[in-house]
């Protein structure tokens, strides 16, 4: 029997990141240090950290890294890379370089294995012209892999989640329903090369469109889901998103994945921590889940338009009782 990549780990892409809530309650407890020059630190809980380097120039620094999501190591290197590249183009930045971070468990896997995936984050880097220089590589239980990713951006032109602003659309550029697939994907070996090809589409060209068009707050949508991802935006720029079930983008195979139980632990977290912050309206459950899926290399969600995104929503001031999230419609997809 070949060996599955997804099996020698117990989590898998961004959702085994360590949930939400816990991680707030954890950094409360940490006192970071600033400086004047950091445009962008941990308060808000943003994509990248971003300090100036001068009138022009400001640096765009981040790292990311997961777990097997499929089998294949070459996919697995593509689809971590171009994540972990996908918060510098989140800030609205150039990304320039990038470095490896590995564990590899060297007891139990062939480092074939481990070469393949190196090999796959090289081409997702030289794909966007990112130069990808060495890195650090430990031994360890499980596979890990990513990348620390290092941009460019104009100071007076970053996309930030604290910058939406009441009257704009609410705009999405990738579909829902990757954390379902890959769950499927994990428990019973079947591919999805649709899921793949969303997540290795880079979202450089998302994040240029945005600045050519205006537009200055963004995030991407990862390991909290489109729920906690506009949740946090909403929290940071103190307003309130209405968002329209029916319009969000949605894979047609994640929806019957879900209706047959393939529902990864991490979007359920997703979606117990931001119900205290949601108004569900006549969406229902299985809705709710999909709208909280744990994405793995998602798309940008967009505090304005740009051409080739779906626009399913828009930004209004705060609900007088405090809700973030707002939906509106019940979905008229099976679930």
């Amino acid at each position: 029997m070949a060996l599955r990549l997804t099996q020698t780990a117990s989590g898998g892409g961004c959702a085994c990141k360590i949930p939400p809530g816990e991680l707030r309650e954890l950094l409360a407890g940490v006192d970071l240090p600033g400086s004047d020059a950091l445009l962008v630190g941990a308060e808000t809980g943003d994509d990248a950290a971003v300090v100036r380097l001068d009138g022009g120039r400001a640096l765009v620094s981040t790292v990311d890294f997961f777990t097997p999501v499929v089998d294949d190591p070459f996919d697995w290197g593509r689809i971590a890379a171009t994540n972990a590249l996908s918060d510098v183009w989140a800030m609205g930045g150039e990304a320039l370089l990038a470095v490896n971070l590995v564990t590899w468990p060297r007891a139990t896997l062939p480092t074939e294995l481990l070469a393949e995936a190196l090999r796959g984050g090289a081409m997702a880097c030289a794909d966007v012209g990112v130069a990808l220089a060495g890195g650090h590589s430990i031994d360890g239980p499980e596979p890990v892999y990513g990348l620390a990713a290092t941009g460019l951006a104009d100071p007076a032109r970053l996309l930030r989640n604290d910058a939406a602003r009441p009257g704009d659309a609410l705009s999405l550029t990738k579909p829902l329903g990757l954390g379902v697939l890959n769950n499927r994907h994990k428990a019973t070996g079947e591919a999805f090369p649709e899921a793949v090809a969303v997540m290795t589409t880079p979202n450089r060209d998302a994040s240029r469109a945005a600045l050519a068009a205006g537009l200055r707050a963004a995030t991407d949508v990862t390991g909290f889901g489109l729920l906690g991802h506009l949740a946090t935006m909403m929290r940071a720029s103190g307003t309130t998103a209405v968002l329209d079930v029916d319009a969000v983008p949605v894979l047609a195979a994640a929806v019957t994945s879900l209706a047959d139980g393939y529902v990864p632990g991490g979007s359920r977290r997703n979606l117990d921590w931001v119900r205290p912050d949601l108004d569900p309206g006549a969406a229902g459950e299985d809705a709710l889940l999909l709208l909280a899926d744990a994405q793995t290399s998602g798309g940008l969600l967009l505090s304005g338009e740009v051409p080739g995104a779906t626009t399913v929503g828009e930004v209004v001031p705060r609900r007088d009782d405090g809700s973030l999230v707002v939906l509106r419609g019940r979905s008229s997809r099976s679930v």
